[in-house]
């Protein structure tokens, strides 16, 4: 039986990005993963309860802010719990997420000024999954 592997639905093809659009890795990365792994997707803001499109998030902090100033910590935290929850039920031990996210992005995220500065940090749903022991990637890090 195959390894289950968590995946930011993005990276599958679903239109689930902030802009309605995906961040779908090309197919011959796809092949392989699915050659390996049996694939979990999630997207932690939509199954949060945020719309798409939506309006651009960032971490500021323990916050999540959109570009409207309006704080959507909540949606972003629920997604969390979520991701979790499917991870545990999954028996998923790896995660590979997009990159930069305010949810998925692990080890760097953008600032919070909405300028496309990087900082170091996780999004809200990788450092929930990290605490809980799961190994957490991003497509530019991860090995197909």
């Amino acid at each position: 039986m195959k390894q289950a592997l968590l995946i930011s639905a993005c990276l599958l093809g679903t239109n689930c990005k902030y802009n309605g659009g995906n961040n779908a890795l090309p197919e011959e990365k796809l092949s392989a993963l699915r050659e390996h792994y049996r694939l979990v997707p999630v997207c932690p803001e939509r199954d949060g309860g945020l719309p798409t499109p939506r309006l651009p998030s960032e971490r500021r902090g323990e916050r999540v802010v959109n570009t409207a100033g309006e704080d959507v910590t909540g949606a972003f935290r629920r997604g969390a719990a979520l991701a979790l929850e499917t991870a545990l039920r999954e028996d998923c031990r790896i995660a590979l997420l997009k990159e930069r996210s305010p949810s998925c992005g692990s080890g760097r995220i953008y600032d919070g000024s909405f300028s496309g500065t990087v900082i170091p940090g996780d999004g809200v749903t990788a450092e929930v999954l990290k605490k809980s022991g799961l190994t957490v990637c991003g497509e530019t890090e991860f090995v197909y």
